[in-house]
């Protein structure tokens, strides 16, 4: 049952047309929030948006390659025009390169290191005047286990979510005294698309991420929505003193 801890609140979602980013959309409308949806999957995009309105929320989705300054500009424009600043934004957009590091290429580090963190660079230096004009805001980033759990094949997805742990940190740190709030939510293996498609790359390489295998790491997959539950948290008051930290959603996985 929804207790509107979102009520009134503009918020952003990168990545929210599909996975754990579609379930965080449907869950801050759920919880009152005005939700913009930013991703290039447009006609996912363009449902999920339509089937929240269906249900009495707000939302609108902007198509943005949030690799891309001119397009993140207008989706937080967009943003603000039609619900106001965002004061909750949540970086959930990323993808993942799986092979031997040796055959990567100069293209894939460049595209990854886009995808994965110059987005997060850029929606939150856009969103960030906003919420300092309101007087605050939260920010959560979606970080993974590979931040410091090496995973065989993953060299260049690792360095990314490395990146996102101490982005989330420094941002907190260089802007707590102003009423901003960055935290990391970091999932272990996840069953959605993108959590599928890296089991079966990294058995395509000999990396074991079979049931059993996860089933010892982890227990079970990840579900989409408990890692939407925990972005929830962290974006809600109930937050309010959670900040600069790093929310592992893995049950166990970095601490086995």
């Amino acid at each position: 049952m929804s207790h509107q801890r979102l009520l009134g609140r503009s918020a952003l979602v990168s990545g929210g047309a599909g996975g754990c980013g579609a379930e965080a959309v449907r869950l801050f409308a759920q919880e009152g929030a005005r939700v913009t949806i930013v991703d290039i999957q447009e006609q996912a995009g363009e449902n999920l948006a339509k089937a929240i309105r269906a249900e009495g929320s707000e939302a609108i989705f902007v198509r943005t390659d949030v690799s891309k300054r001119a397009d993140v500009d207008v989706a937080v424009r967009q943003a603000t025009e039609t619900f106001g600043a965002p004061t909750v934004l949540f970086n959930h957009a990323g993808s993942i390169v799986v092979k031997p590091f040796l055959e990567t290429t100069d293209e894939e580090y460049d595209w990854l290191m886009d995808v994965n963190v110059r987005s997060m660079f850029l929606m939150t230096r856009a969103v960030l005047p906003g919420m300092l004009a309101a007087g605050g805001g939260a920010i959560v980033n979606t970080s993974s286990i590979s931040a410091v759990a090496a995973t065989p094949m993953e060299v260049l997805y690792g360095l990314t979510k490395g990146a996102v742990h101490m982005f989330s940190r420094a941002i907190a740190v260089e802007y707590r005294d102003r009423g901003i709030r960055c935290n990391a939510v970091c999932p272990g293996f996840i069953r959605t698309a993108h959590g599928l498609r890296e089991v079966e790359l990294l058995a395509r390489y000999g990396v074991d991420a079979s049931e059993d295998v996860l089933a010892a790491q982890q227990g079970r997959m990840c579900e989409p929505a408990e890692v939407a539950r925990a972005a929830l948290f962290l974006v809600s008051d109930e937050a309010s003193f959670v900040n600069g930290t790093h929310l592992f959603v893995d049950n166990c996985f970095t601490a086995v």
